[in-house]
């Protein structure tokens, strides 16, 4: 125990105020995007990287990574999002164990009515409250703290597969 490097007390206040704020912000965007796009955040992210993917498809694996998401619970995602008629699997061809996800015109109509009340969600949340210097500080030390993790992300990703996401 005596390794333990223990948090200061300002470490301890920034530490309980960055996941209170993080939880915070989270609940406060599934709700909005539960009660007024009629879909979970979830779902909304994975409409989204369709959206910016060229011809609105990806592999199945390549969509679970971009979401940082086990496969298995992308795929989840996916059969609901295919209930609803908003995405598509198509075989692969030259994979006969892959699959690709296409976003459908009923996928991207939903993505657009539910996008402004997001955005403004999000920027009433997160970015009203923050001056332009704060901003740009918050985008620097999210990049280093994503940067920081992603290796061991992916680490834990490879070592249990039916990780949640990270």
């Amino acid at each position: 125990m005596s390794d333990t490097r223990w948090l200061s007390d300002e470490e301890q206040d920034v530490w309980r105020n960055f996941a209170a704020a993080t939880s915070m912000l989270q609940a406060h965007i599934e709700a909005q995007l539960q009660r007024e796009g009629g879909m979970p955040h979830t779902y909304y992210e994975v409409l989204v990287a369709l959206s910016e993917a060229p011809g609105r498809t990806l592999r199945m694996s390549e969509l679970a990574d971009a979401r940082f998401s086990s496969r298995s619970r992308l795929s989840h995602a996916v059969a609901r999002l295919e209930a609803n008629g908003w995405v598509r699997r198509e075989a692969c061809p030259t994979d006969k164990r892959g699959a690709w996800a296409v976003l459908t015109s009923a996928g991207f109509a939903a993505l657009e009515a539910a996008a402004p009340s997001h955005v403004e969600t999000v920027r009433q949340s997160l970015f009203d409250p923050l001056s332009p210097e704060q901003v740009e500080q918050l985008g620097e030390i999210m990049a280093a703290i994503r940067a920081k993790m992603s290796p061991s992300c992916e680490a834990a990703m490879e070592e249990c597969p039916s990780t949640q996401s990270c």
